[in-house]
C-alpha cells in the first residue's frame, strides 16, 4: 500500500485558485479573510488566478461555482463567508447542492481544531464544508480571520495538491 507521502510526492507542483468571499457587507478594502487566504496561497507556492466578492445569494453562489467549474483555469475555488446558521447564511447550502462528491473530513476537523483551538462550542455552529464539482476541488469556510488562518495553514495548505493528485488520476 502507498503512504500518503508518496501521494503528494506525486501531487502537481501548483494549483491555480479562485478566492471568494461571500459577504453583504465586504469590500476589497475591508476584505481581511480574503487577503489572509491569497498571502497564504501565494506563500506556499498557489497560483491565485480569481478574486472576488459576492453577495450571501444562493442562486448567485451556484452560478459563481458552476462558472469557475467550467474554467479550466481554474482547479480550486476557497470560499470564505455565510457558513453560519443566520437565515442569510446561503452558502453551505448552495455549495452543497453542486458537489460530485464531499469530503467530509474537512468540516470534522476544522469543527474538532475550532472546538480545540479556538472558540470551544461554539465550533457547533461552523457549517464549513469541501468536496469536488467536476475536476475542480471547493473548499468553504468561515469569513473569520481566525477561521481561514486555521483551515488554510492546518488544513487547506498541507493537503491541497494531494487533493488534486487524487482528483485527476485515471
Amino acid at each position: 500500500m502507498r503512504s500518503v507521502e508518496e501521494h503528494r510526492n506525486e501531487a502537481p507542483d501548483h494549483v491555480s485558485c479562485m478566492i471568494v468571499t461571500v459577504s453583504d457587507t465586504r469590500t476589497a478594502e475591508n476584505d481581511t479573510s480574503g487577503k489572509l487566504i491569497r498571502q497564504l496561497l501565494e506563500e506556499n507556492g498557489y497560483k491565485v488566478m480569481k478574486y472576488t466578492i459576492i453577495k450571501d445569494d444562493y442562486d448567485s453562489i451556484r452560478q459563481l461555482l458552476r462558472e469557475a467549474a467550467s474554467d479550466r483555469g481554474i482547479e480550486a475555488v476557497l470560499l470564505s463567508g455565510g457558513t453560519g446558521i443566520s437565515p442569510r447564511d446561503t452558502t453551505y447550502e448552495a455549495v452543497r447542492s453542486l458537489l460530485n462528491k464531499e469530503m467530509p473530513g474537512f468540516g470534522e476537523i476544522f469543527r474538532y481544531l475550532s472546538f480545540t483551538e479556538d472558540i470551544g462550542s461554539a465550533a457547533i455552529l461552523s457549517r464549513a464544508i469541501a468536496g469536488t464539482i467536476s475536476n475542480m476541488a471547493v473548499f468553504s469556510m468561515p469569513g473569520s480571520q481566525g477561521a481561514v488562518k486555521l483551515a488554510m495553514e492546518r488544513i487547506i495548505i498541507p493537503e491541497l495538491k494531494h487533493i488534486m493528485r487524487e482528483i485527476n488520476k485515471k
